[in-house]
């Protein structure tokens, strides 16, 4: 990475650092931090949106310049051919951020299903839904240093919503964010493990309270801002581990997170449940995935995560079925 471009992003680095940044929506908060690029006239900030700065004409505005500089995007993207052409205009570098999930649209989170399968399998794409605007801020951060500092090859893609949140997160919590997943509570413990990415994290939560309050059985709770590299990481080390039979054993963060603990696994995304189908092959535990055309159209509600997580329950000899058939009368989803 040449020197011209890690002192734009150390730059970038400061300013976002030294202003000041209440928590908020993940949108609100990426605004905000691109309000302070642009300031510092250290990054490239791109609006969609912007008459002067369309798709098709900024990169010879780009091209002016003889270094690369950080580079943040934001844009409203509704299909993978869109954000494909996006990409391709970009030169597959930067952190492309999407706001389509505001808009009104028969899609879950707002975008064609084509969209987040595209997301899955591109090799150079890194996607994310931070379900916080603390989430998001550290995943910019961190792309920024990934990307123009350590060199990294490919971009970021955040989801990004426009639901406040009071989250405040630890230095080791915004670290992980950035590795895919953290505990919303570190050290708890629980019969069931939730975990939820984007806004799916707030029914996610709102499950751990019901399954307390109405069955009591504790949940512990982890934020996914990004299932995909969660599966990727796991499936690059289980890939290692074969070629070197006679080395260590590598782990990796998806598996470090759920060691030590046997209590199923409910995984929940907004996207369809493809998305958390990845982390099947690499979770020990009795593992369930939900997302929007699991149970029903639009992501899981806060009833279909208790119910699926009592009868995961029920499948481990924790409770009985007779609790999952309460459960499925008293939210009347049957």
């Amino acid at each position: 990475m040449p020197a011209s471009t890690a002192h734009s992003a150390y730059r970038c680095i400061d300013a976002l650092n030294t202003a000041t940044c209440p928590g908020s929506s993940p949108l609100y908060t990426v605004m905000s931090m691109a309000e302070t690029l642009e300031s510092s006239r250290h990054a490239w900030v791109i609006h969609g949106q912007s008459c002067s700065r369309r798709v098709g004409n900024w990169p010879i505005w780009f091209a002016r310049d003889s270094g690369e500089k950080p580079l943040l995007y934001l844009h409203s993207a509704t299909s993978s051919a869109q954000l494909c052409a996006l990409s391709q205009q970009t030169a597959q570098r930067g952190i492309l951020c999407n706001d389509i999930e505001n808009h009104p649209s028969v899609w879950p989170k707002g975008t064609h299903s084509s969209l987040p399968l595209w997301l899955a399998t591109h090799p150079r794409c890194t996607p994310y839904d931070p379900a916080s605007g603390d989430e998001a801020r550290a995943i910019v951060l961190a792309g920024l240093r990934t990307l123009y500092v350590d060199g990294q090859q490919g971009f970021y893609y955040l989801a990004l919503h426009d639901q406040d949140t009071n989250t405040t997160l630890a230095a080791q919590d915004r670290e992980d964010a950035h590795k895919g997943m953290y505990p919303t509570q570190r050290g708890q413990a629980g019969d069931v493990r939730l975990l939820g990415a984007g806004r799916a994290l707030e029914e996610v939560m709102h499950a751990a309270a019901l399954l307390e309050q109405d069955w009591n059985m504790t949940a512990q709770v982890w934020s996914c801002p990004s299932y995909t590299r969660l599966a990727r990481e796991a499936a690059a080390t289980e890939r290692w581990n074969r070629l070197h039979p006679l080395a260590p054993r590598r782990s990796c963060h998806l598996r470090d997170c759920l060691a030590g603990n046997s209590a199923p696994v409910i995984a929940v995304t907004g996207y369809p449940q493809v998305i958390v189908d990845q982390l099947a092959a690499h979770v020990d535990a009795r593992f369930i995935a939900l997302g929007a055309g699991s149970v029903q159209a639009c992501a899981p509600s806060r009833y279909w995560i208790v119910a699926s997580a009592l009868r995961a329950l029920a499948d481990e000899g924790r409770t009985d079925m007779q609790q999952v058939e309460n459960a499925l009368q008293r939210y009347h989803l049957k």
